[in-house]
């Protein structure tokens, strides 16, 4: 995810002693089974906005059950206001992510990258270089979000061109970008782990690798034997996509600056805001440059003068933007929605965080987790156990780090009680609450990928192999004491 300003410390939960499992289990058997009528009825339309209210309807059934166990409204207020207040930094970069596409569309930035890419990606090796392409961009700015809002924009417009199906190449990004999320030191979510575990960055980096490793080879292996058997109608057409590209926009290699600069900044650990912003600028200023007439059309004038080419990029950054190729499959990939288009987003997130902070503050996220906690007396239950709530959590309060946080703090003593090292308990936390954040909807990593890269979670879900495969590759591990550090051990190393 992006780098935020985390203080586990103040990373509160509220335990309810007035409440049962079974109340506790209440909301989320009514959340569940509302979405899924809902989504019955409503199908892809679903994240429009009904689901939304949906989400709300379950805060409410929590608020209910908080009022018969002594919770008062102010409270839950309170943890929902502090909730949504998380996710203030995530809005606004949903917002700059938005405002980026449009400049980088009309600068030509991104159809220069699709004009390159389908030159030189040939379409049997495509995925899988989209997943070491994304490892290698995640790795380098910690950040899965950022990778995607680039690059992964990219390849979307390169797998549109080539008609390779967008929900495989959603995944490939998805699973590229998330190895990196999961091993970069620049990422949040592997500092946070450790420090919610009691071991420190890199005994935590290094221990890692011994499920990643596996995962993203069988994840590669996989993409290899699906790109050397799809069919794509696409290749056939590419000079004529080519050329079509070509006499929509000035292509020019100099227009690869900008977004090098932008993964420059991300990699000098500037703020990813900071870089966004710098990024949708330059896009803005390389627009006026390479593509006055696009510019100045989309301000309402046949000339570029300050006015419309003020009004040109600004219609960018904020509103729909399209632009019409003699292409028609080109014409449906040259448009963005800027700012406006990531609202439906926005207010997914709201809604997510509304549930999550309620379940927190009628305490039925800890009573959730130390009843999983009982639930197992073995070392490979115990690791099931934290595999389940991290992932439970990840559907429950729609928040990658409550699904870190939560688990960390509940489980650090139960660790150090069995013998076990804490490398294991913050490898089993990223194997199996950083990577799953992304297929869960109305998470705010699920919202946030979906909404950028423009292809729904069920599309991607299968696809996104290194995603789902981390915390089954944690339990094999688990269940046959493959590389299990116990407290002895990791005192000697």
């Amino acid at each position: 995810m992006e780098s935020q300003d985390i203080d586990p410390k103040n990373q509160e939960i509220v335990d309810n002693r007035e409440l049962n499992i079974w109340e506790a289990l209440i909301p989320i058997i009514a959340l569940v089974g509302m979405l899924a009528y809902n989504v019955f009825v409503f199908g892809d339309d679903a994240l429009s906005g009904s689901n939304q209210f949906i989400l709300l309807l379950g805060a409410a059934v929590a608020a209910l059950v908080g009022f018969f166990n002594k919770t008062s409204f102010d409270t839950m207020m309170e943890e929902v206001a502090q909730n949504i207040k998380s996710t203030a930094g995530a809005i606004i970069i949903l917002l700059m992510v938005g405002a980026l596409a449009g400049t980088w569309l009309i600068s030509g930035i991104i159809p220069t990258m699709i004009y390159y890419g389908l030159q030189i990606l040939n379409p049997s090796i495509f995925l899988a270089a989209c997943v070491v392409i994304c490892a290698i961009i995640s790795v380098a700015t910690g950040s899965s979000w950022t990778t995607s809002a680039t690059v992964g924009i990219a390849l979307i417009g390169i797998a549109n061109a080539l008609d390779i199906s967008l929900g495989m190449t959603a995944g490939a990004i998805l699973s590229g970008a998330y190895f990196g999320d999961k091993l970069s030191p620049l990422s949040d979510t592997t500092n946070l782990a450790p420090a919610m575990a009691g071991t420190d960055l890199f005994t935590h980096i290094q221990y890692m690798l011994y499920t990643t490793v596996p995962t993203i080879t069988i994840t590669l292996l996989v993409f290899i034997i699906i790109g050397f058997n799809i069919e794509t109608s696409g290749t056939a057409d590419t000079s004529a996509i080519l050329a079509s590209i070509d006499a929509a926009f000035n292509i020019n290699p100099w227009l690869f600056l900008v977004p090098v600069i932008v993964i420059f900044m991300i990699i000098k650990k500037t703020s990813p805001l900071i870089a966004l912003l710098i990024g949708t600028l330059l896009g803005g200023i390389a627009a006026l440059i390479f593509q006055p007439e696009i510019v100045a059309g989309l301000g309402g004038s046949e000339t570029l003068t300050f006015k419309s080419g003020y009004m040109g990029v600004m219609n960018a950054i904020t509103v729909d933007t399209a632009i019409e190729t003699t292409n028609e499959n080109l014409n449906d990939l040259f448009a963005a929605s800027g700012m406006a288009g990531m609202l439906g987003t926005i207010w997914l997130i709201i809604c997510a965080m509304t549930f999550g902070g309620v379940m927190d503050a009628i305490g039925a996220l800890a009573r959730i987790s130390k009843f999983m906690l009982n639930l197992f007396d073995s070392t490979f239950g115990l690791f099931a156990s934290t595999v389940a709530t991290c992932i439970g959590l990840n559907a429950t309060a729609s928040d990658q780090y409550l699904a870190i946080v939560v688990p960390g703090k509940m489980y650090a003593k139960a660790y150090r009680d069995k013998g076990l090292a804490p490398e294991n308990l913050s490898r089993t936390l990223e194997d199996s609450g950083t990577v799953t954040s992304v297929l869960v909807p109305y998470n705010t990593c699920g919202a946030y990928q979906s909404g950028v890269l423009g292809v729904s979670v069920a599309d991607y879900f299968i696809y996104a192999i290194f995603n789902w495969l981390s915390p089954f590759m944690t339990l094999i591990f688990a269940a046959f004491s493959i590389k299990i550090r116990t407290l002895k051990e990791s005192k000697t190393a």
